[in-house]
């Protein structure tokens, strides 16, 4: 492998690590899209939806493992958000993950499409920052928390992502929890949720070794970066910059789904 392949490869999960750690975020919202079209832009081998995905499940699993270490003192993870949400994710995502070896190329990335339009659907509603002082009581509806969970553990598996792209905007939006108990509680139920989606990857033959192994070092370095850095940020900034990233990830995915389409 070339060293001009080597740090493109290390680029590419740095960004998308440092951002997910800032967001709350697995990173795979940016990693795929990055992992999928930069390399041949640039004159390298392509890698195919397949390999992606595998690359990014352990991309992922990293990245928010170092953005949860970040902020285990920070009173913002919520036990209960995450033992519901997070069990409820694994579950599905070892779903997802052993099933998207059985779906084509075009297939993974429409299942990638279609969770990026709902995400940037959801991030552009128009929501109240819920008033939350650290160690107050938070309630939320579990049964429709686990629920969404379970739907976005299946569906993110698929693309190999942990599903916080997803995840962050159904609990602004739809469970009503605050930005920054929602940032930090993503990062670990999104590490939870890769657990599943890295055994399906591994097991199924998707994970290529080396450029794997590349990103995985960029993430554990960026990721703890990018979290510091989103607790200092103002909660209004955090929500453009997700929605930002979303919507401009969904309209590249979509261009290549409909010009493949059209082919």
């Amino acid at each position: 492998m070339e060293w001009t392949f080597i740090i493109v490869l290390f680029l590419i999960g740095f960004i998308g690590s440092f951002i997910s750690g800032m967001v709350g975020i697995g990173g795979a919202i940016i990693n795929f899209p990055l992992l999928l079209y930069v390399p041949p832009l640039l004159g390298f081998a392509a890698f195919t939806s397949h390999q992606v995905s595998g690359i990014s499940a352990l991309q992922v699993f990293f990245a928010t493992l170092s953005g949860v270490m970040t902020y285990r003192k920070s009173g913002f993870l919520n036990k209960t958000v995450i033992l519901f949400m997070g069990t409820s994710v694994l579950i599905g995502s070892f779903i997802g993950g052993f099933g998207s070896d059985l779906l084509s190329e075009q297939g993974i990335n429409l299942v990638y499409g279609i969770l990026a339009l709902i995400a940037v659907v959801l991030m552009f509603i128009p929501k109240k920052e819920v008033d939350f002082n650290l160690g107050e009581q938070l309630n939320i509806n579990k049964w429709l928390a686990v629920s969404l969970a379970f739907v976005v553990g299946i569906s993110a598996g698929v693309v190999g992502a942990g599903g916080a792209f997803l995840l962050v905007p159904i609990m602004l939006t739809i469970l009503k929890i605050p930005t920054r108990v929602t940032i930090a509680s993503s990062l670990a139920i999104t590490f939870m949720s890769s657990i599943g989606v890295t055994i399906g990857k591994v097991t199924t033959g998707q994970v290529i070794l080396l450029p794997t192994i590349i990103v995985v070092i960029a993430s554990l370095i960026a990721s703890p970066l990018g979290a510091k850095i989103g607790k200092k940020l103002n909660v209004k900034v955090l929500q453009k910059i997700l929605a930002i990233l979303i919507s401009i990830t969904a309209l590249k995915i979509w261009i290549t789904i409909i010009h493949s389409w059209i082919q």
